[in-house]
């Protein structure tokens, strides 16, 4: 088959009839394999159109089952001869950081380290370095993002909160002597938070990926790469200890995130603290002779969120524990579609960052949905998010909420109560 040809028509099976959801989509088995009978025909492959309007848009507004049918159509499509090799690298990706008084620093990635430097005491504490896999131009994605970036702000300023919120208790009581519950609900959760302070780096590499083809041909590894040796410059320039830095990858993002830590261990001998996946992605195209992807080893711990594991997902294992909410499916309770299904890892991993939600989401080992539901998991509880224990390994199933908030332990009126003391979180601003 023609390469050229296979690329041609990546994004031509958006307009291909489709039909019922296959059995394998509504399989929850962790060991459930990719069948080949899934895969086109070649005169099903030849008789298709060739049109490029394959975009996150069309995703949305395609319902859960389709849309999953379809990119697993476009991924066997993509693996037919094993000859899509990845060929796009951004040549210089925007980041930005956020502050604490709602603005963010904003330079290519070629030139962020230096702005750093102008930034008193940056990265004397937690770092995490947030990649992003979609584009901003999705609601749904711009959301979630903006709600992990929100999430890790009021964690990492918390202290300062807690002082003000002091403040604003002392000045009530001077008042009519007596504090609403409100204030205690806070105060209750500023006391119970495991918190560190720390700074969040965002690498917006979703917003490179302007259409399908570059989300396809993604070139992981040399994009990986440079980020990677970026990491290198700014540990050593800021001399920031590099057990302190958590990566954060989103969908595609995610493996680069991965290759990025693979090649600071490449450079350095050292490897960082975690790495975490949120809806890692197929692969659509891969280099020859080359292992591509989030995978155990890539940092000292490696955990991954799998949410539309037969949508924009993949079944394949990324990490040394990998969860599953709802078990393995197209998407998740309550996402109406692939995109809001894949997004639905960041939202999660956002709930569980907030100050006292960080054991929201309890996951116990199993195979299915089904085992969970018959209470036959085995092995010791863990948390799925940012309260994920190190020594834990294996795949861990757990159920969740269609609607926030979506851990079933969470502290609903304190998380809610929570919200409302930090309006100032609460901007229209995109971060």
């Amino acid at each position: 088959m023609n390469p050229m040809r296979v690329l041609s028509l990546l994004a031509c099976l958006a307009v291909a009839a489709m039909g019922s959801p296959t059995s394998r989509m509504n399989d929850n088995s962790v060991n459930q394999a990719l069948k080949p009978s899934q895969w086109l025909s070649a005169q099903e492959l030849e008789a298709i159109p060739s049109v490029d309007d394959l975009t996150l848009e069309r995703l949305e507004r395609m319902s859960l089952e389709n849309g999953a049918q379809l990119l697993q159509q476009v991924y066997h499509l993509s693996q037919v001869n094993h000859d899509v090799e990845p060929n796009y690298v951004p040549s210089n990706v925007q980041v930005y950081v956020p502050q604490s008084n709602g603005e963010k620093i904003v330079a290519p990635i070629n030139e962020i380290t230096q702005r750093l430097k102008q930034k008193q005491n940056f990265g004397q504490d937690e770092v995490t370095i947030i990649v992003t896999g979609l584009p901003q131009t999705s609601d749904t994605v711009k959301k979630a993002t903006r709600k992990l970036v929100q999430a890790y702000m009021q964690r990492y300023n918390l202290q300062q909160q807690q002082q003000q919120a002091q403040k604003y208790n002392r000045n009530s009581e001077e008042e009519d002597n007596k504090r609403s519950s409100s204030e205690e609900d806070y105060s209750e959760l500023a006391k119970n938070a495991n918190t560190n302070t720390g700074d969040i780096i965002v690498i917006d590499l979703g917003s490179t990926l302007t259409n399908y083809k570059r989300y396809a041909m993604l070139d992981i590894e040399r994009t990986g790469a440079k980020i990677g040796k970026w990491i290198v410059q700014l540990t050593s320039e800021l001399e920031l200890p590099y057990e302190t830095i958590h990566m954060i990858g989103q969908n595609v993002g995610a493996h680069v995130a991965g290759a990025a830590a693979n090649e600071f261990t490449r450079l350095t001998g050292h490897k960082l603290r975690r790495v975490t996946g949120l809806d890692p992605s197929n692969i659509i195209a891969k280099s020859r002779n080359t292992l591509s992807g989030l995978a155990r080893g890539d940092a000292e711990f490696v955990d991954a969120i799998h949410t539309s594991v037969y949508g924009m997902g993949t079944p394949i294992r990324s990490g040394d524990v990998d969860f599953y909410p709802n078990g393995l499916s197209a998407g998740v309770p309550g996402a109406d579609n692939v995109v809001e299904a894949a997004m639905r890892a960041t939202r999660y991993f956002a709930e569980s960052v907030r100050p006292g939600n960080e054991r929201s989401f309890p996951a116990v080992p199993a195979n299915s949905l089904k085992q969970y539901k018959q209470n036959d998991g085995f092995g010791k509880r863990a948390y799925m998010g940012i309260d994920a224990a190190y020594d834990i390994e294996g795949d861990y199933i757990l159920q969740v909420n269609p609607k926030s908030p979506f851990g079933r332990n969470a502290p609903a009126k304190k998380q809610n109560n929570y919200h409302g003391v930090h309006n100032g979180w609460q901007t229209e601003k995109d971060f």
